[in-house]
């Protein structure tokens, strides 16, 4: 069984109009909600054995505050380019070639490549995922190279301003 949940980078700043997209920093919101949106997986028993980002500044920070509360090194995190300004073939590309020795894994990344992908699942629409949210799929798969193609159960949504975590 494989488990996958993406994740929205959290708010990010624009305080720099002249910063390079890729360069753009979480706000303090952005730097309170990843690591409680982290704690509350933990609380409810959520497992995640691969961390995968996208390289770009405010992913980075989301995914290092997530796996910080999860107790786990910065180094584990594997930043994947193709996962910045994503379309759905890469997202697609990225989770056929995971690591079966995982089953748990959580991909941070962007709207509106996210969203896009969220949408192909088949599990639940979504209008457009907040930053810093939370979507779990899982499947019967025992590979990830057939987890796009068979039928996935939709786990939880949750997103920091929902009142009560959604889990």
């Amino acid at each position: 069984m494989k488990t996958l949940l993406l994740i929205r980078h959290a708010k990010s700043s624009w305080d720099n109009a002249i910063l390079n997209d890729r360069d753009r920093p979480l706000n303090d919101r952005g730097k309170r909600d990843a690591p409680e949106m982290a704690r509350r997986l933990i609380s409810n028993g959520v497992v995640i054995d691969r961390f995968i980002s996208s390289p770009a500044r405010r992913a980075r920070k989301t995914a290092e505050l997530f796996i910080k509360e999860y107790g786990r090194k910065e180094e584990e995190i594997l930043f994947i380019p193709e996962l910045y300004h994503p379309d759905i073939g890469n997202f697609n590309d990225v989770i056929a070639t995971l690591d079966d020795t995982y089953n748990h894994v959580a991909i941070f990344s962007h709207n509106p490549g996210i969203t896009a992908f969220i949408n192909t699942l088949d599990s639940v629409h979504l209008d457009n995922m907040p930053t810093c949210g939370v979507f779990a799929v899982s499947s019967r798969a025992a590979s990830w190279s057939v987890f796009l193609k068979t039928p996935k159960d939709f786990l939880f949504f949750d997103y920091p301003k929902a009142l009560p975590p959604l889990i």
